[in-house]
Formats: C-alpha cells, sequence, structure tokens
C-alpha cells in the first residue's frame, strides 16, 4: 500500500466505518483451523511504534540499527505527512511476515500492537481541521477474515484483555500524545533534520544512548542521577526519556533543564572568540 492508498485509506475510516467504543460487542475468533489462518499476516502494512521495535528487537536479540536494517521500511515523507513512519518489512519472496511460518507467529508473545489488536483497528479524528476529534475503534475488514464468522461474541475491552495489551497501550500513550501534539496538528512542520531527531530518539534507542554517554549532551543538561543510572541499561526507560527530550528539543517544552554552568561557559568562548 503505498503513502496516497494509506492516506485514501484512513480518509474512508474517517468517513465510513462504523465507530465503536470499549463496551461495543462483535463476533470473532482465531484458530489454526480456519482456512485463512496466518493470511493476515501477508501482504499487509504494520506500522510499528517504538515500543513494538523495542520488544521486538529484545525479544530475536538484535542491537536497534540492525533490526531496523533487515525488518523495518521507512517509506519517504507524504506530503502533509508529520512524522516518519516505521512499517515491518515483509519478506521479498512472498509478501509474508518474516516472523511468521506454518505454524503461527514465531514472536507472539512480543508482536506489535498491531497484531494484537487484529481486527480491530484504532482511529483518530484529531486533525489540522478538528483538533478535538474523538478516537474509536473499528471493524477491519479490508480482506477476508473466516475469524469475522465465528460465534464467540465479546466486548472490544474484553479482546484487549485477552491479548494483553495493556503494556503497549501504556507504553504508546506518550508516543500518541508526540504524534498528535497540538504543534502538528495545527498546521506547523518539523525540519528534516528534526525529523531525523525523532526518528533516532524513538526508534534507533542504540544510537540515542550514543549520542546520550558519547557526546557533550550530560555536561549541556541537568539529569537527575537515577535517571542516568536507569538509561545506561535499561531500553524502556530510555524510551520514555527519549520521549521528554523531544518534548524540549522540537516542542520546547520544560521537560529538561539545562545546566547554566554549561552555558556560561560556553558565552565566555564565544565572547573571548
Amino acid at each position: 500500500m503505498s503513502n496516497d492508498d494509506a492516506q485514501d485509506m484512513k480518509e474512508k475510516i474517517l468517513r465510513e466505518y462504523p465507530r465503536l467504543g470499549v463496551n461495543d460487542k462483535f463476533k470473532f475468533a482465531c484458530h489454526s483451523k480456519l482456512a485463512c489462518f496466518t493470511h493476515c499476516c501477508a501482504d499487509v502494512n504494520i506500522a510499528l511504534t517504538p515500543y513494538d521495535v523495542l520488544r521486538l528487537r529484545k525479544r530475536i536479540g538484535m542491537g536497534s540499527e540492525d533490526f531496523i536494517e533487515k525488518y523495518t521500511v521507512l517509506p519517504p515523507m507524504a506530503p502533509g505527512q508529520k512524522l516518519p513512519m516505521v512499517y515491518l518489512r515483509m519478506s521479498e519472496a512472498d509478501k509474508r511476515c518474516q516472523f511468521v511460518g506454518e505454524k503461527g507467529c514465531s514472536v507472539y508473545e512480543d508482536r506489535p500492537w498491531a497484531c494484537r489488536m487484529y481486527p480491530i483497528g484504532h482511529a483518530s479524528g484529531r486533525t489540522e481541521a478538528n483538533p478535538q476529534g474523538e478516537d474509536f475503534y473499528f471493524i477491519l475488514r479490508d480482506r477476508r477474515c473466516d475469524g469475522l464468522d465465528e460465534e464467540r461474541e465479546l466486548t472490544i475491552r474484553e479482546w484487549m484483555e485477552s491479548q494483553a495489551t495493556g503494556d503497549y497501550d501504556a507504553a504508546n500513550d506518550e508516543y500518541k500524545e508526540l504524534s498528535l501534539h497540538p504543534f502538528l496538528t495545527r498546521g506547523y512542520a518539523l525540519e528534516p533534520q528534526h525529523r531525523q531527531m525523532f526518528f533516532m530518539a524513538c526508534y534507533n534507542l542504540d544510537r540515542f544512548r550514543e549520542f546520550i554517554f558519547e557526546s557533550t549532551f550530560l555536561q549541556k543538561f541537568i539529569i537527575e542521577p537515577e535517571t542516568i543510572e536507569a538509561i545506561r541499561h535499561d531500553d524502556e526507560a530510555l524510551l520514555r526519556f527519549a520521549y521528554r527530550w523531544l518534548r524540549f528539543a522540537l516542542f520546547h517544552e520544560r521537560t529538561i533543564t539545562i545546566n547554566p554552568d554549561y552555558e556560561n561557559a560556553k558565552k565566555k568562548v564565544l565572547r573571548a572568540q
């Protein structure tokens, strides 16, 4: 699906799809006896959140840069797109997910949020024209899914609980707040270097850690000692700090404190020159 097709699909969802809440019911069950089993894992665009990438690469024991290179796709920015979007790379041979075999998903416990939610989709009606638009759920019917003909009935809330989306939802809240930040929904655009910073801090955590510990970063900013210790080894703590940093660096929020001693020393050097 191209960027234009994805945008058309989003507009169609906002315009035509029935909007569901967490207490609305639907019928669905997925199991290996269905004729369509794992068909939904092929020829599909699966957007990856930063937490998705973190969980997947930890599961298979890869560094962030190597994982990005082998398992993700970063399409060119489409007109009007505010932030870079990362997608799971399908196999070139058959366009199937590289983690799926005949018996199903090999990374099931750490599968992406979108895979956990299927066949439920989640959309936001927030746009530049309507920054207060509502979030809602909907049923994905873009391909054959025999599971939707099963008799098992449950609410969307029950489905999410059964698929253990809680940790993902909690981890993705700050990411969603960033991607729907008023700076962006009101029509402003980031410069290319700021989009690169966003991508590094969110997805390439190994590189972001180098940026913090192998540059003058910790001289320029006052960071709590317990935070420094946590982000040195804990990727989830580092990702939370990345969101905090991006709010400061991109949207000028006071989430990071500048070290006045460093600033004064820098000004003295400039004056001397």
